[in-house]
């Protein structure tokens, strides 16, 4: 009696192949089934819409840096303070700058710190810009370029915030502005009357940021000006759906961030639990 072979479609060409192929005959993705095992991991974690998953986790966090250090929470006044973790508490998972990554040696709070927020209406804008911005980039991108140029783009600027000297910082608006930036590469590249359309919008997301940076104290520019650059280089780099299809590196590298992301996340929420009060900001 003959084995059966299991067969599955190619993630890259969705056309029916054994799973045990080394490469894709139709279309020569290396290694199907790995990427078929990783498309599966991915549901697990993000399901089927990652901007609600986003939004989902970045929620968890903010209510586990309240619930972390409850004495901190009603030490700031006004409005923009109201519902604010303390400083402790967001050290502990993961907030970014030069203290935590140059003194602190904490490097990895370049992705940690795109999940973290300062209060209700911090964590209440950033996540309306996400629910706004990011269908629209998973729609025109695809999901794994959706997925890198949140998590890269988030890192990136962090990074450009260590490299000029932001003692301390957190916030998804470097992950948002990267989004921002594949917009206007998206709107500029697809040209006519739809992507001038486009194009002119999210400058003016750009021109509403670089109001606010100038009016309240605290915004983080850098990671703006770091998460925008990016995105527009990244977007250029990968491409979108109109102009070319998702490449193997480019899935390959999406996972890698989602897999390198949730343990990050992980070990945050462990080392926080663990380290408690030892570390004071």
């Amino acid at each position: 009696m003959s084995s059966k072979r299991n067969s599955i479609l190619c993630p890259n060409c969705r056309k029916l192949i054994s799973l045990d192929e080394p490469a894709c005959p139709y279309c020569g993705l290396i290694r199907p089934g790995l990427h078929n095992t990783a498309g599966i991991i991915r549901k697990i974690f993000l399901g089927s819409d990652p901007v609600r998953t986003i939004i989902y986790v970045n929620i968890a966090f903010y209510v586990l840096s309240l619930l972390l250090d409850p004495e901190g929470i009603l030490a700031g006044g006004g409005s923009f303070n109201f519902l604010s973790p303390s400083n402790q508490s967001l050290f502990l998972l993961g907030a970014s700058g030069t203290i935590p990554v140059i003194e602190a040696h904490r490097f990895w709070t370049l992705i940690s710190a795109s999940f973290l927020h300062g209060g209700i209406l911090h964590i209440g804008f950033n996540m309306m810009a996400l629910y706004q911005l990011g269908p629209f980039v998973f729609r025109e991108f695809g999901f794994h370029r959706f997925i890198n140029l949140y998590i890269i783009t988030g890192a990136c600027g962090f990074a450009a915030s260590v490299l000029f000297g932001v003692p301390f910082t957190i916030g998804a608006s470097a992950s948002i502005c990267g989004l921002i930036g594949a917009i206007i590469y998206y709107g500029k590249s697809r040209g006519g009357s739809y992507g001038e359309a486009i194009y002119k919008q999210a400058m003016g997301w750009v021109v509403g940021l670089i109001f606010f940076g100038i009016i309240f104290p605290g915004i983080n520019n850098w990671a703006h000006g770091g998460g925008i650059l990016s995105g527009i280089l990244l977007a250029f780099l990968m491409g979108y759906n109109d102009n070319k299809q998702e490449s193997a590196w480019s899935k390959l590298l999406a996972y890698a961030c989602i897999l390198l992301t949730v343990l990050i996340l992980i070990w945050a929420i462990i080392s926080s639990l663990l380290n408690g009060r030892s570390i004071v900001i």
